[in-house]
């Protein structure tokens, strides 16, 4: 009897950790509080490298530097865990090993772990003076406000949306690239223009036609070169264009979908059936969710 009591007790524990810790409702105040807490020290994290690459900075505040990166670590670290410990609560993850396993691989997961791997790097040998790119993982604690800012969820599902139209324009539009560098190389070759003396840089050329960039001065001096300048030059119009109607039609279509959502029960959470809601109703959650 003391036995069932002492699983039961452990299971609750675990599920109002998850209901704090995790992005789904019903988390209370005290999930909101931790919510703020975490995003709150995540910009002061970042704030933190950015002040400290300022060399009068860095030097006459090195050790606070170092204290709030341990103390910001060690909140990150007992976060990771916690959500570690706890996600075996939702029913995508429940087998205590292979569940939490696939919970570590989730994008989530491993941006919350490559945010407090560089601290933890120098305690098994690695040398972060040769190997500064690591020092850089720590910007990876803005990507875990994507955990908790509706918005990018948002953007998020929609590029997932339209993934396969956004696939397709940039598969045309390299093609495009590389039918127009070689037609522009071989325009400008006889005339020994600047700028022109292979393909690749004929493609830095196009690629800077198409863009607002400005990476290159080379203008084509033929009659046939000019003409594939103005060419490139309306293409490049569309180029912007397309993707942003393509976006857009995505945001309007997940938009659209958000309204009718599924009712869950906020015990088991399993679905009760199917609602017409607006898309920031906190009574409903996504089927994606």
């Amino acid at each position: 009897m003391n036995q069932n009591t002492g699983i039961e007790s452990h299971r609750s524990i675990r599920d109002r950790v998850y209901e704090i810790t995790s992005d789904k409702w019903g988390g209370g105040p005290l999930g909101v509080a931790f919510d703020i807490a975490i995003v709150s020290l995540i910009l002061l994290s970042i704030l933190a490298v950015v002040l400290e690459s300022v060399d009068s900075i860095g030097e006459r505040y090195r050790v606070w530097f170092a204290a709030f990166e341990v103390f910001a670590v060690s909140v990150f670290t007992i976060e990771y865990l916690l959500r570690v410990w706890s996600c075996t609560a939702d029913p995508r993850y429940a087998h205590p090993v292979r569940g939490r396993l696939r919970f570590m691989a989730s994008p989530l997961a491993i941006i919350d772990l490559l945010a407090i791997l560089p601290f933890y790097l120098p305690f098994v040998g690695v040398d972060l003076r040769s190997l500064r790119v690591f020092r850089l993982l720590r910007l990876l604690r803005l990507a875990k406000l994507g955990r908790y800012t509706r918005a990018l969820g948002l953007i998020w599902r929609v590029m997932l949306r339209v993934r396969y139209e956004l696939v397709s324009l940039a598969v045309v539009v390299v093609c495009f690239v590389l039918v127009a560098s070689v037609l522009m190389y071989y325009a400008e070759r006889s005339s020994g223009t600047e700028g022109f003396d292979d393909i690749p840089s004929s493609m830095l050329w196009t690629v800077t036609n198409l863009t607002p960039l400005s990476a290159t001065s080379a203008k084509p001096l033929t009659v046939l070169g000019k003409l594939l300048s103005v060419c490139v030059a309306i293409v490049g119009v569309g180029i912007i264009a397309l993707p942003t109607g393509i976006v857009g039609a995505g945001l309007v279509e997940e938009l659209r979908a958000k309204r009718i959502q599924v009712q869950v029960c906020p015990h088991c959470s399993k679905p009760l059936g199917f609602v017409n809601r607006p898309a920031d109703s906190p009574q409903s959650r996504s089927p994606e969710a």
